[in-house]
């Protein structure tokens, strides 16, 4: 909204500053963190008292998790409510990626919040139907895919770019919108199963975030992908601006969810944050590399899928609970311990992601 500002610019003056898209992102994210600062608190005691009894917690989770009964769940609301403020105030709304970003958080929300107002009401861990679920999700990351698709230069529509191979595009014709549902769905659903510990899926979100929105940038830019030899996708620089302000809601959402936790982000933040960063990767052909940067969640997401499949064949348990980060509780480690060290996993894997911008 505030990039209209431009139009009273004569080249020389203060509102010129908005035509530069860092600058843009910056204010996203300090727009975004005062927003979780402000509205933190109040959002928190009106969910305590509307919710009375907070998020139910599993009778067959780890045995610390007790103490955490009673405390609010929605949190997410926070971020998604600073997020979208910010990316309005300071994106480019004629942007048909931001457009398409926001489109599949909003929509995600919406899921996770009816996932969490069902848990609340009816005081049990079951939620919505997970066939519900999913067809939702693959419903909304099909048009999203098709989205994205039209706005693709078409050289690169309906293809699939890999790291470290300059040149190689694999054409998936129509089957390349298939392909984008299960990287949206798949990376809401592996943010939703990380999300277990106070401060675990937040700081790994705006890692992740970071990153896709640096690699936004710079395939956004003529300049840098002839540099960088990587495709070059028009518009998509303005996703920084996106970016930004997940890391500044996702911060004013920390300052309350670390631990103890005063509130929990829910499937309201987690399948729209999981959401958002699989849009970003089809939106910016990186779809590939948020396997990378995303690698913790993949982690999370891939330890459920062995434990059940192997305990339906042979009725035996691979970790001692799953998602993953649940396991190193059960082994002992204490949950501040295991939740910085998946951070540290995550910048690593964050690093790498972005090596793959210049490695080819």
């Amino acid at each position: 909204m505030l990039f209209w500002l431009t139009e009273f610019s004569d080249g020389g003056d203060a509102f010129n500053l908005f035509r530069y898209i860092t600058f843009r992102a910056g204010g996203a994210f300090l727009t975004a963190l005062i927003f979780g600062f402000l509205f933190g608190r109040p959002l928190i005691n009106v969910l305590r008292k509307r919710q009375g009894k907070g998020q139910p917690i599993r009778d067959d989770g780890p045995e610390g998790h007790i103490v955490k009964a009673g405390t609010p769940t929605m949190g997410g609301l926070l971020i998604i409510g600073a997020l979208v403020t910010s990316t309005l105030l300071w994106a480019r709304l004629d942007n048909a990626f931001v457009w398409m970003v926001l489109f599949v958080t909003v929509a995600y929300a919406a899921i996770g919040f009816a996932d969490d107002y069902a848990k609340v009401s009816k005081q049990n861990t079951a939620g919505l139907s997970g066939k519900l679920r999913l067809l939702l999700g693959f419903i909304i990351a099909g048009i999203a895919g098709f989205w994205a698709s039209a706005y693709h230069p078409q050289e690169l529509t309906y293809s699939v770019a890999f790291p470290i191979f300059k040149d190689t595009l694999l054409y998936l014709s129509y089957m390349f919108i298939p392909f984008a549902m299960i990287v949206i769905v798949g990376a809401a659903n592996a943010v939703n199963l990380t999300d277990g510990l106070d401060g675990l899926a937040i700081m790994p979100v705006m890692i992740a975030a970071s990153t896709l929105g640096v690699i936004a940038y710079a395939v956004g830019r003529v300049d840098f992908t002839e540099y960088l030899d990587v495709h070059y996708v028009p518009g998509t620089g303005e996703i920084l601006v996106f970016a930004a302000g997940v890391v500044g809601g996702g911060l004013g959402f920390l300052w309350y969810n670390a631990p103890p936790a005063a509130v929990f982000m829910g499937d309201t933040g987690s399948l729209a944050l999981g959401g958002a960063l699989g849009a970003i990767a089809v939106a910016t052909k990186h779809e590939v590399v948020l396997a990378i940067v995303g690698g913790l969640f993949v982690v999370e997401a891939l330890s459920v899928i062995i434990q059940v499949l192997y305990f339906k064949r042979t009725g035996k348990r691979v970790f001692l609970m799953a998602p993953i980060h649940h396991h190193y509780e059960k082994k002992g480690w204490a949950e501040p311990t295991i939740v910085i060290r998946f951070w540290i996993i995550s910048l690593i894997l964050a690093i790498i992601g972005l090596a793959t911008l210049k490695v080819r």
